[in-house]
């Protein structure tokens, strides 16, 4: 690592996600610092530009890398918003790692390129086991869902039997009874994106999560094999929360409750009513029915990538069904309008026009 004019000098270390992959021989992104010994005043000084709303976080000027005052935190309400934090320049590095989640968490590194590491958590690294940093875990419910998360990312990790038994009670606590839908879906659906998402509904199962954050979702062998699978992972996430969601039979309640967005929430409507008319025989009156019902004229690409999804769980003849959809696309609509007297008559004439070029096609 090098300084540069704007950090040199600052006791800063970069700590976290960018120092465990490293140390896992994994790519990476942006790299979060923790600064040491600094005030919030030295670092506007300095150029770097406030961000932060509970505790100060500022922007890099030139890398946009976030830079947080150390800091440590106290409870003083339920939830992961029930916090009170202390960032004096009296906060030693230590101090700042100890307030972490997990011990592959907690590892920073200095410009030199040596590695802090207080909680032993290169040691859970080379073991490969999530193991949390101390009771204040039990402080976060959203810390649950992360290390869900990082199940489903690493699938090679174990959460270590105290991990676990911390979580179950946190959930008997009613700590859990506190997530917001905004973090749920934020953790549900960066896990969905991860290699293997059927370890974190197995971690939140264990810990006894998934009655209290995901009330109305149902799980089946054919909804964890198809999330896990080789074409899921060639998904948008919109689809594989589509899959995620395909055994649920309130998924329109289980996407307002996730309050998720709403190209989701469609997907996961429409994946059911692609995959039956997939799975019957079909006319031309039922084809042209679905593309209408799917709104498949407007948004071409949606419904390819419903047939795309449907093929993970069924066999579907993609290529069939897409020669379909341009056949339809294909006809020219102001044509079919010439044809008739009366404007009344103009949607009924082109839905026919359609209606014939499935027939003859």
């Amino acid at each position: 690592m090098s300084t540069d004019l704007f950090a040199a000098g600052l006791q800063a270390y970069v700590v976290g996600g960018a120092v465990r992959d490293a140390l896992l021989g994994l790519s990476h992104g942006d790299r979060d610092w923790v600064v040491v010994g600094a005030t919030p005043e030295e670092m506007v000084k300095r150029g770097f530009i406030p961000v932060g709303g509970d505790f100060p976080v500022f922007l890099h000027p030139k890398t946009k890398e976030e830079y947080a005052l150390a800091r440590t935190e106290r409870k003083s309400g339920r939830g992961y918003k029930g916090f009170t934090f202390y960032t004096g320049v009296d906060v030693t590095l230590e101090d700042d790692l100890r307030r972490r989640d997990l011990t592959v968490n907690a590892i920073a590194q200095a410009e030199s390129g040596a590695l802090i590491d207080p909680l032993n958590g290169q040691a859970d690294l080379k073991t490969r086991v999530f193991r949390h940093v101390g009771e204040a875990f039990k402080e976060d419910p959203v810390r649950i869902l992360r290390l869900a998360r990082f199940a489903a990312r690493f699938v090679d990790f174990t959460v270590a039997p105290e991990t676990m038994a911390l979580c179950r009670a946190m959930v008997a606590e009613g700590e859990v009874d506190a997530l917001v839908p905004e973090r749920v879906w934020q953790e549900l659906s960066r896990g969905l994106m991860c290699r293997q998402p059927s370890r974190m509904v197995q971690v939140l199962d264990e810990a006894g999560v998934l009655p209290r954050a995901l009330p109305q979702w149902q799980s089946s062998e054919r909804v964890l094999t198809a999330v896990d699978g080789p074409r899921a992972q060639t998904l948008a996430l919109d689809a594989r929360y589509a899959l995620f969601c395909l055994s649920t039979e309130d998924r329109a309640g289980l996407s307002r409750q996730l309050r998720a967005p709403g190209e989701c929430a469609d997907m996961a409507r429409l994946l059911p009513v692609v995959l039956e008319a997939c799975q019957t025989q079909q006319n031309a009156e039922s084809v042209l029915s679905l593309f209408e019902v799917c709104d498949a004229l407007r948004k071409p690409d949606r419904l390819r990538a419903l047939l795309r999804t449907a093929a993970v769980v069924a066999v579907v003849n993609v290529e069939q069904w897409e020669q379909r959809l341009l056949c339809v696309l294909n006809v020219d609509a102001g044509k079919a309008a010439q044809q008739v007297s009366h404007p009344a008559e103009i949607k009924a004439a082109v839905r026919q026009a359609r209606l014939s070029a499935l027939i003859s096609a």
